[in-house]
């Protein structure tokens, strides 16, 4: 069933004309205004804690907001996903990544599917054959324990156990080493296999159907390698060093690999929310399946946390509707990610396929033209590493980015003063964002320097920030398991609930496929199976240079 367009919504209306002086407040005043805002706008859950009270907003502003969240049937899509309706309208699918994480007996059916008892008999096979590699008792052909992982995959199936496996590195086995390839471009897995050796080095090829095309051209070239360079070569030896995370069980044994070591997952788990199921075999190898159980455990909290909480105290819910304030009526067309901690380093880019790929879409579930502006560009890097990069845009550029700091109160190291400064600079860059200095203290203090009348004047405007910059600032303990389950759990959800604003389908993402399609018959041309077609004159030239060139 059609809904009514967004902005045909009262809701949204009434949002529209709050915003017409809402775009006028300084976040300076609005703090002065209301000495309990933090208290107001901050909130626990799930081990995290959220404070969202620098962003442009009161509290008028999120009662309409609230409004607008009950009028487009967020609580009713929430319980359509979680109770295993087929909301991926496109390809017909169920959305239950939540599952993945569910303890056992949380009891769901699916065409007749018994989800949990599926989802826990693979988490079975994954406790047993992580210990197995952990331990040592899985032997190489050479009779010498595993010392190397190598990850083949691409999107989810890379993003999700990289992003984590780098986050725990604190908790990983010492004599594993983690490797992950996903470019189709050679030089990503030339530089792996350069380093491991086929003695002792164990792949992953993780592709559900078996077929994803770059996955696959990495998976060959490891197979040749491993086969050229193993002593022994042969089925038997390339089984003890090649597993699957797929549903392809023809396919993956007539590649070489034992049927027993396929790791299954199904067509319910989007790419992008994979890291949850068998996809995460790398995570419980890394860290261990108690470490992995601990991940599940809390993003199942948030999950509880999002299902349960009312609207006005869910902390998905209000993170997902303060960026939609500022993407909708305040403008901003971009988000910076900044994980004030150096493990968090592939934490952004995770969140760039999460929420670009998610909600990066131009019409709605039902095919009509979405009539506002969707997905923000999420980008980002660590702090402090960003302040001595971009920051200069986000203080004083022309666009208004808001910010999302991301930081833990307690360190894994015990270099005290290095995590003083980190926080230090990560609250003081939040506050500078808020604050901004306006252009009399600016002259106070150059006058305070010593400088003349001219020379401040002169220099003014260069120092002058303006501030009223949006942010966020989730905190957490300390980066446990746990608590980055419950950190990617809470943008999950976040990424669903603007979904539903939108009115647009979050779980499919067809425009991934074009740019394949055109490839495949580049590629036969490139590499002279076909002769070039009539491409457009740009084209043509640029396979002409790359003809020419081999």
């Amino acid at each position: 069933m059609r809904q009514i367009a967004l902005t045909a919504t009262a809701s949204f209306q009434a949002l529209a004309a709050h915003a017409i002086d809402a775009k006028k407040w300084q976040l300076r005043d609005l703090f002065a205004g209301d000495p309990q805002r933090f208290d107001n706008m901050s909130l626990d859950a799930a081990g995290l804690f959220l404070d969202y009270s620098k962003n442009r907003l009161d509290r008028r502003t999120l009662e309409l907001l609230l409004d607008l969240a009950h009028e487009r049937g967020v609580e009713q899509r929430r319980e359509a996903m979680f109770s295993g309706e087929k909301i991926n309208l496109t390809e017909q699918r169920a959305v239950l990544h939540t599952a993945l994480r569910a303890p056992v007996d949380c009891a769901l059916k699916v065409d007749g599917q018994d989800v949990s008892a599926d989802v826990h008999a693979v988490l079975a096979r994954l406790h047993t054959f992580s210990d197995a590699v952990r331990s040592g008792a899985w032997l190489g052909y050479s009779g010498k324990p595993i010392t190397d992982i190598v990850n083949i995959g691409i999107g989810g199936s890379d993003l999700g156990p990289k992003m984590v496996c780098l986050a725990l590195r604190q908790y990983a086995h010492p004599r594993l080493t983690m490797h992950f390839v996903s470019n189709v471009d050679g030089h990503d897995i030339d530089a792996a296999l350069a380093v491991v050796d086929p003695e002792t080095t164990l792949f992953i090829i993780a592709s559900k159907t078996f077929t994803t095309g770059e996955t696959m051209l990495n998976a060959h070239t490891a197979r040749r390698w491993f086969l050229a360079h193993a002593r022994v070569a042969g089925d038997a030896a390339l089984a003890r060093h090649f597993v699957a995370v797929s549903t392809n069980t023809g396919a993956i044994e007539a590649f070489g690999i034992d049927a027993a070591n396929m790791f299954p997952f199904w067509d319910w788990v989007g790419g992008r929310y994979s890291v949850w199921s068998a996809i995460g075999l790398p995570i419980a190898l890394a860290v261990g399946f108690g470490y992995f159980s601990d991940f599940l455990a809390g993003a199942h909290a948030m999950d509880v946390h999002f299902t349960q909480a009312p609207l006005n105290q869910n902390m998905p819910v209000l993170l997902a509707l303060a960026g939609f304030w500022n993407r909708q009526f305040l403008g901003c067309a971009s988000v910076s990610i900044a994980p004030y901690h150096q493990d968090l380093n592939r934490f952004p880019a995770y969140l760039q396929q999460l929420d670009m790929e998610s909600n990066g879409k131009r019409v709605t579930r039902t095919g009509d033209p979405v009539d506002t502006a969707t997905c923000p560009v999420i980008w980002g890097d660590c702090g402090t590493n960003g302040q001595h990069a971009y920051f200069q845009l986000l203080h004083q550029g022309t666009d208004v980015t808001p910010i999302d700091f991301i930081a833990c109160l307690r360190p894994a190291h015990e270099l005290a003063s290095h995590h003083a400064a980190l926080l230090a600079n990560c609250f003081a860059q939040s506050e500078a964002f808020m604050r901004g200095k306006d252009v009399d203290e600016v002259r106070a203090d150059l006058q305070a320097q010593g400088l003349g009348a001219a020379d401040v004047e002169r220099l003014a405007p260069h120092k002058t920030f303006p501030g009223n910059r949006p942010s966020n600032t989730i905190l957490m303990d300390y980066l446990t398991p746990h608590a980055l389950g419950a950190l990617v759990a809470l943008y999950e959800h976040k990424t669903f609930v603007q979904g539903v604003l939108w009115d647009v389908n979050s779980f499919d993402q067809w425009g991934v496929e074009l740019g394949k399609v055109l490839a495949k018959n580049i590629e036969a041309e490139l590499t002279g199976e076909a002769e070039p077609q009539r491409h457009d004159s740009s084209t043509n030239g640029l396979i002409a240079m790359a003809r020419a060139a081999v």
